[in-house]
């Protein structure tokens, strides 16, 4: 586990971007019960943690993909980060909608992406890694080449590392759910008895818990 995990993992938590609760599950709105719920885009509210994230992902973006061309960023938690770090590294920024608008010009893109950019997706979070596809899909049917993905936070699901390498996707994520539960577990934001049941979720989120807090993802 590396220094940008575990900074972002405190990071998260300190904010509660990221929020822990085994003894009273969230609902998904794809039905999953979860200990954990992430929602990184608190992290715009804060300067400092805005600051950060801007900062580590330009500088993954440059070392990664120094022939990057433009910045995408998905809908909808990722327009505001994406935006920041095209801003950073001078690059045109789009965005990528989770379907075409029903009026108007029916964009699924939006923003000026030119045929044949490198372009490098920026992602808030990323579970089964289905809604970022789709939007490495948009991308590459716009005949632009998708270089790579960059996201905050990754739950690490089997079927998620699956998905991108079939599509073949390198994604780089600042921090990952064993990094989260690391410095939970540090800063006593969890017990101990704790930490089984969470490694459980994440080896079975599909049947995992029978009760849960209705809240939308």
């Amino acid at each position: 586990m590396n220094t940008v995990e575990k900074l972002t993992a405190e990071k998260l938590l300190k904010i509660k971007a990221v929020k822990l609760q085994p003894s009273n599950p969230f609902t998904w709105a794809s039905g999953w019960k979860s200990p954990i719920y992430c929602d990184n885009r608190k992290l715009m509210s804060y300067p400092a943690t805005r600051n950060f994230i801007k900062v580590e992902f330009a500088r993954i973006i440059l070392e990664k993909y120094p022939q990057v061309e433009a910045i995408a960023g998905v809908a909808t938690g990722a327009i505001a980060p994406g935006a920041i770090v095209a801003d950073v590294l001078g690059l045109p920024f789009v965005y990528i909608r989770s379907a075409p608008k029903d009026h108007g010009l029916e964009n699924l893109i939006e923003g000026d992406l030119k045929p044949r950019q490198k372009v490098v997706v920026v992602e808030d979070l990323v579970s089964t890694g289905q809604s970022s596809l789709k939007a490495v899909e948009a991308i590459r049917q716009s005949g632009s080449d998708v270089l790579g993905m960059v996201a905050v936070f990754t739950y690490g699901f089997p079927v998620a590392e699956a998905n991108m390498k079939e599509a073949r996707v390198e994604l780089t994520t600042l921090t990952n759910y064993d990094a989260i539960l690391d410095k939970a577990l540090q800063i006593d934001y969890i017990a101990e008895s704790e930490v089984k049941t969470l490694q459980d979720w994440r080896q079975n989120p599909e049947t995992w818990g029978t009760t849960a807090q209705k809240v939308n993802k």
